[in-house]
């Protein structure tokens, strides 16, 4: 197909879809916080039953964390009360990666496991004093050893937000287990980093000028976003739970609707891997980062999960389908993992993390074809070998996504009003 087909297609389809891309054609208009309804796509676009998928999920898990420790496992326990995730590939242990498998335990009711990596993450990966005090070096030898001692802000929003919901499903412990209050202690360090007295060169992990999550903690890195770290359903969730600065939460929930709005390509959907704070890919600094590549992929699903959640904009239905038109248009089981914000294929193979990423923005999109990207992802193989990691981490998170088992663990009694849009 030539690109200009495709996107003479995409226009086609796009004014076809302003009539089904209303908010009230979703089956859950006004967002999962309130209804407390997830829907299972296996069971409604497949006719699995729910015991079936269940079983998947467990199977996934068992073999992510449990598996054989040369090709299929990513977990780690280290005695008598620790463990890591580890990038097998990189041969390295991530904040991305612990905080994911956090949210995973969490969400699985798996305190064993999610205490052994929260223990794990504290002891070798947070910094009690000097200047990076309160933050996560965000890579480190699987011994514990810091690589790099500089925060990565995905790490800190995940770690925080899968905190408040094991406050809010198991209570609070002791010490380093009142989930609660550490989760309370990383957000006031992301927050006012830049008013403790040493922090030298680090900076806050949100711009307080522009409400974004900057790429890390620093001062070049501070001047700009990854649009994968736009978590605007964590932040709602945080104007309604933090000690303070609840409306710069509020606030910050809003812009980053924004960024995500004006990141991605009005044609295909695609987002870059990092942008400006306006929306627009950084270009030649990066080594190509300014393309759709490996940390975009989960761009569907922070703007599915947040449209899922909490309803905000209904950009979030054009957007997803935008994005799976491109992504069908490429062949649901061919397309490559890497393009260019136009479309122009930059890597060929077919990933199980952005087969798991296109399958949650089917929570939201509204075309017929969905279930294609459903199917894809029930067909797929649990990640294995080198890859595991980044692939596995993603497919799993998917599976609980799409099957209605990615859940908001509620610290108030019953929802509140939270933050109002102007």
């Amino acid at each position: 197909m030539s690109m200009h087909f495709f996107f003479a297609c995409i226009f086609l389809a796009s004014l076809a879809a302003i009539v089904s891309d209303r908010p009230d054609t979703v089956s859950n208009p006004a967002g999962s916080y309130y209804t407390g309804v997830y829907h299972n796509l296996f069971a409604d676009l497949l006719g699995l039953p729910d015991s079936i998928v269940d079983a998947h999920i467990n199977s996934t898990f068992q073999q992510l964390f449990y598996g054989d420790d040369s090709r299929e496992r990513v977990y780690y326990p280290v005695e008598p009360d620790m463990a890591y995730i580890e990038d097998v590939n990189n041969k390295d242990v991530r904040t991305e990666g612990m905080s994911y498998g956090m949210m995973i335990c969490v969400q699985l009711n798996k305190k064993p496991e999610f205490d052994r990596l929260w223990k794990w993450a504290k002891v070798y990966m947070q910094f009690q004093e000097g200047p990076h005090k309160g933050y996560f070096a965000w890579h480190c030898r699987t011994d514990g050893t810091v690589l790099d001692p500089t925060a990565a802000s995905d790490g800190e929003e995940w770690f925080v937000t899968s905190l408040f919901f094991a406050s809010a499903r198991w209570g609070n412990g002791e010490g380093i287990y009142n989930y609660r209050k550490e989760a309370q202690i990383i957000l006031n360090t992301m927050l006012h980093k830049e008013a403790e007295p040493d922090h030298g060169a680090v900076t806050n992990m949100f711009d307080q000028k522009e409400k974004l999550v900057t790429f890390v903690p620093n001062v070049d890195g501070a001047r700009f976003t990854d649009p994968s770290y736009q978590l605007p359903h964590y932040y709602e969730l945080w104007a309604r739970w933090a000690d303070r600065d609840n409306q710069f939460w509020c606030e910050a929930a809003s812009a980053s609707r924004t960024l995500l709005r004006k990141a991605a390509d009005s044609l295909t959907g695609l987002s870059p891997d990092y942008s400006q704070f306006d929306g627009r890919p950084i270009i030649g600094r990066f080594g190509g980062h300014d393309d759709f590549r490996f940390d975009a992929w989960r761009v569907a699903m922070n703007v599915a999960v947040d449209y899922q959640w909490f309803a905000k904009d209904s950009w979030a239905i054009t957007e997803t389908n935008r994005l799976l038109d491109f992504f069908r248009a490429e062949g649901v089981d061919t397309y490559g993992n890497q393009y260019s914000l136009e479309g122009k294929k930059l890597g060929s193979d077919h990933s199980t993390g952005l087969v798991a990423m296109n399958a949650v923005a089917c929570l939201v999109s509204t075309r017929e074809y969905r279930k294609e990207f459903i199917q894809a992802l029930w067909s797929h193989p649990i990640p294995s070998g080198p890859y595991r990691y980044y692939d596995g981490m993603l497919y799993l998170l998917g599976m609980l996504q799409v099957s209605g088992n990615f859940r908001i663990y509620h610290l108030t009694p019953s929802p509140t009003q939270g933050c109002i849009e102007k």
